[in-house]
């Protein structure tokens, strides 16, 4: 029976080893980082437990010569985990940012719904033929 209970306890190690690898691979682990550039077209607060700060941007560019060559828009999806980060994109909807963002395997629902988290603005300019426009306070108009 004691031998029994050492194969038991080096299995039950080895399991436990083996799903803290998984979960660190799935969840913990950078896949990748990078840089994105776009349009900015949201950034919201949500989620019913877990708030978090998810955004959308929009980058535009050709179709393959295996599809013709018009123009089509890519959607890129991210999470904000840094709520100064989320704070400024909250300013800048509409214009052309270029986010820094780390690629996780998974997502986790306290970091966000997506497996791109962006946690740096690198640059903001106005979106190309657009003019920024004054906004008037109430006591101006």
């Amino acid at each position: 029976m004691n031998t029994l209970s050492k194969v038991f306890k080096i299995i039950l190690v080895i399991v436990i080893i083996g799903l803290a690898a998984f979960a660190y691979f799935k969840f913990w682990f950078v896949l990748g980082e990078g840089v994105k550039a776009g349009e900015l077209n949201q950034i919201v607060y949500k989620g019913w437990v877990w708030k978090t700060y998810e955004g959308r941007l929009i980058q535009t560019g050709f179709k393959g010569a295996n599809k013709g060559s018009s123009i089509q828009s890519n959607e890129f999806n991210f999470s904000v985990v840094d709520k100064a980060v989320a704070d400024s994109l909250m300013r800048c909807s509409g214009k052309n940012v270029e986010l820094r963002y780390k690629e996780y395997n998974g997502m986790l629902p306290w970091r966000g719904m997506q497996k791109y988290v962006v946690y740096q603005i690198l640059s903001v300019t106005p979106a190309t033929g657009m003019t920024e426009i004054p906004v008037m306070s109430g006591a101006e108009q």
